[in-house]
């Protein structure tokens, strides 16, 4: 890795257009025939098997990973996208570690399991290349559905809602489609237009319009979808940006890290991208670690994760966090930002050590102070506004598992509901509400 000279302070071209080029290539390659089908054969095809019951949206693993073992990777592939249509960009961000794999008996009995997340990736991977899509729409019912959100969990619903002859409209604030999978995933996760390339594979199904530019609140309101539509799904994800509530807060320099992700994401040059020498990032979960790992890999020289609690409590993923261990982050635990120094700019971030006290988290009175100069923010995101008659609790809608609101004839999912942060879990839940929607319309 090559460096260019640099001087104190956030700038562009840290690092060459060849080196950011390998850099940001995929992370794992894809399988070849023949890899695949030893990767394949090292499974057990459990009965009752635990993968199954580990992956939020049931995919039935053993019969998939038979199917490449029989030289039929299409049929792996339809078999995974009954369940998940977004099968292909989770196979790639999925922590597979802590779901399907973590569950396999192999990892179980040897400590490394079947390679599930890549066999999925091949399997889908070789379908979408083939560009047909294996779902039609049954008959027209006549019915309209509002879609709030190009995310996952929208797109879920939205490809469902098409199979079962609803017409859907789906409304997106951005100026792409895509959601998490477009804006905030680590660009090495999502190579080579991954993410919009299953978006447009998706919308072969037929039934789907997308509009984008048009956000909840400001272009529509619920009401109005509520009068236009016959229902209304909202995939709105969390946009607000919980505040570290430490003085300084607001220098140059320190922004929220799921805006540097979108950013780096979206850039059309990233030897053009703005990185600082010295970064810190606040947090310690999936986004902390992406917003880390990144930074190195735009030719930060020092970057720091630092998390309040120890590493157990991180959201990351061991996996994860050893990933961005051995590309040089270095992760610090039991530490909080008390405040942030600089003279308009931050150039210094203070914190104090923690321990857990009989009312929670306390500062131990011991502090240290890290040199910054670019700050990335990934303590939680939150709903910005919530609609009128939704009910919210710790800042997320309440729904019920069907994706039932309290508004008659809304349903939601994904981020912006309880239940983890994962593609994989905003899917199950906008297929799932998306059912409920059809049988409701049907009834």
């Amino acid at each position: 890795m090559t460096i260019t000279p640099q001087t104190d302070g956030i700038r562009s071209g840290r690092l060459d257009h060849a080196t950011l080029a390998e850099n940001f290539d995929d992370l794992y390659p894809r399988f070849d025939d023949h890899e695949a089908r030893v990767a394949a054969d090292r499974c057990y095809f459990c009965y009752d098997a635990p993968c199954i019951t580990a992956c939020p949206t049931e995919i039935d693993i053993p019969l998939f990973i038979r199917q490449i073992q029989a030289g039929q990777p299409e049929a792996a592939a339809k078999t995974i996208f009954d369940q998940n249509i977004l099968g292909g960009m989770c196979a790639r961000v999925c922590p597979t570690e802590n779901l399907c794999e973590g569950a396999c008996v192999r990892e179980m009995a040897e400590g490394q399991p079947v390679e599930i997340g890549r066999l999925q990736r091949y399997a889908t991977d070789t379908l979408m290349d083939r560009n047909e899509h294996p779902y039609a729409r049954a008959a027209a019912t006549g019915r309209r559905v509002a879609v709030v959100g190009a995310g996952p969990a929208g797109l879920a619903c939205a490809h469902r809602l098409a199979m079962k002859g609803h017409d859907v409209v789906i409304y997106e604030s951005r100026a792409k489609p895509g959601g998490l999978n477009e804006y905030g995933i680590a660009a090495y996760k999502a190579a080579n237009g991954i993410a919009q390339a299953e978006v447009d594979w998706l919308l072969r199904i037929g039934g789907i319009e997308i509009r984008t530019g048009k956000a909840l609140g400001r272009d529509i309101t619920l009401e109005e979808l509520r009068g236009d539509y016959d229902a209304v799904f909202l995939g709105i994800g969390l946009s607000g940006v919980n505040a570290l509530a430490a003085p300084g807060e607001e220098k140059a320099g320190v922004q929220a890290a799921v805006d540097f992700i979108a950013e780096l994401r979206q850039a059309a040059d990233l030897a053009a991208l703005p990185i600082g020498r010295h970064v810190v990032v606040i947090g310690g979960g999936m986004t902390a670690v992406d917003a880390a790992v990144q930074s190195k890999l735009l030719g930060a020289e020092h970057v720091t994760m630092v998390y309040r609690r120890g590493r157990e409590s991180m959201g990351a993923s061991d996996y994860e966090l050893d990933h961005a261990a051995t590309t040089g982050v270095k992760i610090i635990t039991h530490a909080m930002p008390v405040a942030i120094h600089g003279n308009g700019g931050v150039r210094e971030i203070e914190f104090a050590y923690t321990r857990q006290g009989e009312t929670g988290l306390e500062p131990t009175g011991e502090t240290f102070r890290l040199k910054a100069d670019q700050v990335f923010k990934a303590i939680g995101q939150t709903l910005s506004d919530l609609p009128d008659g939704l009910t919210a609790e710790r800042g997320k809608i309440v729904a019920v598992a069907s994706g039932r609101t309290a508004i008659p004839g809304v349903w939601a999912g994904g981020d912006c509901t309880p239940g983890e942060d994962l593609t994989v879990v905003a899917v199950q839940q906008g297929r799932d509400a998306a059912e409920d929607i059809h049988a409701s319309l049907t009834a």
